[in-house]
């Protein structure tokens, strides 16, 4: 391996991140060739690479938890400043949204762990809840996905009138309730359970029923269906 005092630009060119990327295409490099490249430079003892691999190690190299790191976390590390701290997070945050844009092709939702798999991306690392509604057409295909309200670490609102003015809007002939628990603990509180059993009222008498409400954990999630609790 290099020596920590050698530069990237002494390394040989088919090792060096930028020219990795060209040569051999994004696939060949790790993740934490990658995220030197965004920062573009270490410190005095460390190079671009081996400083992103102190960051990744530091959360044991899992990038859910790098995209919940906040810009004072990420400049505790020597060689990380604002810009680049920023650089980090723009750069996960496109990765985020990128995903989610791929509801464009309205898959369609059969069980929980398809609408699991469609709301993960969006809150299954934050730091804070959210509130989330899917609207579906009749074939249970995505009609639009919409943040309805941002909470703290403990709790969100949900406004009724504003999930089914939307759900009115978009035509839609069912909807399914989303909400993370960032405290990993995907048990619902009576609040949850409250909401819901409102939400379902609501939604028989406007003819728009609700199929399911998922509590999201960082890599699971509770089903008020599949409980039978709906």
């Amino acid at each position: 391996m290099y020596n920590s005092n050698l530069t990237i630009k002494a390394w040989a060119e088919e090792d060096r991140p930028r020219e990795k990327l060209t040569l051999k295409g994004k696939n060949a490099l790790s993740d934490a060739e990658l995220i030197a490249i965004l920062i573009g430079s270490g410190n005095k003892s460390e190079t671009a690479v081996q400083l992103s691999k102190k960051i990744l190690s530091s959360i044991n190299n899992d990038l859910n938890k790098l995209g919940k790191l906040t810009i004072s976390s990420l400049t505790q590390f020597n060689g990380i400043g604002e810009a680049k701290a920023i650089s980090i997070i723009a750069a996960l945050e496109l990765g985020r949204r990128r995903k989610g844009s791929e509801i464009k092709k309205r898959p369609t939702i059969k069980s929980s762990s398809d609408a699991y798999n469609i709301i993960t991306d969006v809150l299954s690392d934050l730091p804070h809840e959210e509130f989330w509604v899917i609207y579906l057409n009749k074939k249970n295909q995505v009609v639009k996905k919409e943040n309805i309200s941002k909470g703290g670490i403990d709790g969100t609102i949900a406004d009724i009138k504003i999930i089914f003015k939307h759900a009115i809007e978009q035509l839609a002939s069912a909807i399914i309730l989303f909400h993370n628990h960032p405290s990993g603990n995907l048990k619902p509180s009576k609040a949850d359970i409250k909401l819901t059993k409102k939400l379902k009222e609501t939604g028989v008498m406007l003819d728009t029923p609700v199929l399911d409400h998922l509590i999201i954990g960082e890599k699971d999630y509770f089903s008020f269906a599949d409980e039978g609790i709906i």
